[in-house]
């Protein structure tokens, strides 16, 4: 806006740097196809929004005031600014329908999505990736303003999320488990071991609201029982961290906790009916994607899970 408030008009700009080059109104306005009293008054127009004369209609040739000099060169660089903001623009345009773009959960963002997609790939290429990981909260709002083509995130059928309930296309890749573990007791002390009479007793490492492992536990399994949390996080792996140095109990993906297990760094801390069954299941937009994103989808359909 210049003075006044009075909006510009680039097609001004336009006209004022043929008349520039040319230094006659006339050749200008077939420069710019249009006739020449239009001409005439965009460059008038152009004069009112400055607030100055920039050209010197005394002079034949036209010539350009000190002051159109001044403002020449500054048009000039503003010009060029814009034809490549548009440039790039256009290749940043090019580049992200030629991507895959995926909103990943933390957890599965490390332990899941870098071998999963070596396997899906089989060796080819799938060219440019951006990942976002976050919590699912953080995921979902991606996801809802399409700034992602897919979401990934743990899931269950009892527990809907966001995507579920809008009936978005989704295809389960893998399941998993959440176990209760916790780190093997000190010398003297007894070990964790779950059952509903002391539940409410144990000290338990929980997950946020944010978290999809947290809605799922919550929902499966320890609506109705009375727990205390000593300390809430939607990262597993901080949890995992937590738990390995004594804090408490959390129930973890066992894929994340496998191999502590098998070396006993951790123990289980309670029987099968504490475990709680997961999904990892992967959400796409419902309407059509960039070829990329479609050849993805398609693939999975000879993936088996």
């Amino acid at each position: 806006m210049g003075p006044g408030n009075r909006p510009l008009d680039l097609d001004w700009l336009e006209d004022f740097m043929a008349l520039a080059d040319s230094g006659n109104f006339s050749r200008a306005a077939t420069v710019r196809a249009i006739a020449q009293p239009a001409f005439s008054r965009h460059i008038r127009s152009l004069e009112t929004w400055v607030g100055v004369d920039l050209v010197d209609r005394s002079s034949h040739p036209t010539e350009l005031t000190a002051a159109g000099q001044k403002f020449h060169g500054l048009a000039a660089d503003i010009l060029a600014a814009l034809e490549a903001a548009r440039i790039k623009a256009c290749a940043a345009q090019a580049e992200a329908a030629a991507s895959l773009r995926f909103a990943v959960t933390h957890v599965l963002s490390l332990t899941f999505f870098p071998q999963w997609l070596t396997t899906l790939e089989g060796g080819e290429g799938t060219g440019p990736i951006h990942l976002m990981s976050d919590s699912l909260q953080a995921c979902e709002d991606l996801f809802m303003q399409r700034r992602v083509q897919f979401l990934l995130c743990h899931a269950h059928p009892a527990v809907p999320n966001k995507a579920d309930e809008l009936g978005l296309p989704s295809r389960v890749l893998a399941h998993d488990t959440l176990v209760p573990v916790a780190a093997p007791p000190a010398p003297g002390q007894p070990p964790i071991l779950l059952e509903d009479s002391n539940l409410a007793a144990q000290p338990l490492l929980g997950y946020s609201e944010a978290s999809a492992l947290g809605r799922i536990l919550r929902h499966q399994l320890l609506a109705r029982r009375e727990v205390s949390e000593v300390f809430t996080a939607h990262h597993a792996l901080l949890l995992k961290a937590m738990v390995l140095q004594g804090r408490g109990m959390a129930w973890l993906p066992h894929s994340l906790v496998r191999t502590e297990l098998d070396e006993g760094r951790l123990r289980s801390a309670g029987e099968d009916a504490w475990a709680v069954p997961v999904q990892i299941r992967l959400y796409r937009q419902p309407t059509e994607l960039a070829p990329a994103a479609e050849g993805l989808w398609q693939r999975l359909s000879d993936t088996p899970v």
